[in-house]
């Protein structure tokens, strides 16, 4: 099973930018040091009190040039905020400074207000998507191409630098609502699920929604599904529990003002529904249902468990949920899942 760390670059109260960006780099040291697969970067816009990272890219070449192994994901990028030519140009360098250790993880968000910024309609989000991944791949694998779309036309373009060794990174898809997990399989895009919002029971289902899309389009085999999620893990359960307590509950707070700030800008019933279920969410609702959280050894069972439950292909832990767990902390997570948690499933 493959291991990443999602990491925001959280701000954390009374602590500078440049501070945090420090201990960020630490952890993606010391990661790189202790054996993860992959470090997975956020695109988060307008958000001061939460996190420093709204630039994945640039962070993801910082990170290239000061590790040598671990994969680069970027979870997600928001495609339909970008200009297609200029992210294709931007991917594939980071790809080629980190001689192919890009993994170009894509989606739309659920964020409104972000949308609403940069002046770009959400309602248009889902053909935005579309064409800018289908510019994107033309831009890698042609040496001069031209399109013609509803929001993007070009002629004759020759983007530059083509990805590492001329061979595409790969891309994988972020899915949250019940009809894209088997448009995404259909399309045969390795999956991202995620239970910040949906419980570990609903990823049962969208997984098994994904590989029948997959099945559906003729594909033998099964697709690659991951899932992200809030984690936390310390030397003994009930200091796990203790430590996580404070941070995972702020996280859901800000959650719910998220999505309900989205609910009110978009009039969309499935924002509605997700911050009223939000919105009544305890801890101990999490710990049941979304989040993971224990000792090295409670944390890989249930792993273990849920892996031969769903079947999914890698984890994105999110060690520091919420942005309050203390640096110190989350470099002992950190230690705990690649060197207690991730050798358990080798």
């Amino acid at each position: 099973m493959e291991f990443g760390m999602f990491h925001e670059f959280p701000s954390m109260p009374g602590r500078g930018e440049t501070e945090m960006f420090d201990e960020a780099m630490e952890q993606v040291d010391a990661a790189e040091r202790w054996g993860l697969d992959v470090m997975w970067l956020a695109e988060i816009h307008f958000a001061p009190e939460r996190t420093y990272l709204s630039a994945p890219l640039a962070i993801a070449s910082a990170i290239a040039a000061r590790t040598s192994r671990m994969k680069i994901g970027i979870a997600v990028q928001v495609l339909p905020l970008c200009h297609p030519l200029r992210l294709a140009e931007e991917a594939a360098t980071v790809d080629q400074v980190s001689r192919g250790r890009l993994i170009f993880g894509v989606g739309r968000s659920g964020v409104v207000s972000t949308y609403d910024a940069y002046q770009v309609p959400y309602g248009e989000s889902r053909e935005r998507f579309t064409e800018i991944l289908d510019i994107v791949k033309a831009a890698w694998s042609e040496p001069c191409f031209s399109y013609a779309g509803k929001f993007h036309s070009f002629r004759d373009v020759a983007c530059s630098p083509h990805p590492y060794k001329h061979k595409l990174p790969e891309i994988r898809v972020a899915a949250s609502t019940p009809d894209t997990f088997p448009a995404i399989g259909g399309l045969g895009y390795p999956v991202f699920a995620s239970t910040r919002h949906s419980t570990w029971g609903d990823v049962v289902g969208q997984v098994a929604s994904y590989q029948s899309g997959w099945k559906g389009a003729g594909r033998g085999g099964r697709g690659q599904a991951f899932v992200a999620g809030p984690m936390y893990i310390a030397e003994t359960e009930a200091q796990a529990r203790d430590e996580a307590r404070e941070s995972v509950e702020h996280f859901y707070k800000l959650q719910y003002e998220l999505i309900a700030e989205s609910a009110r800008r978009s009039g969309r019933q499935q924002f509605i529904d997700r911050a009223e279920h939000l919105r009544t969410l305890t801890y101990d609702d999490v710990l049941r249902d979304n989040v993971i959280v224990g000792s090295p050894e409670t944390v890989a069972k249930r792993l273990k468990s849920l892996q031969e439950r769903i079947g999914f292909d890698g984890i994105l832990a999110e060690l520091n949920c919420g942005g309050l767990i203390p640096h110190a902390r989350v470099m002992n997570a950190l230690r705990l899942l690649c060197e207690e948690v991730k050798p358990r499933f080798q």
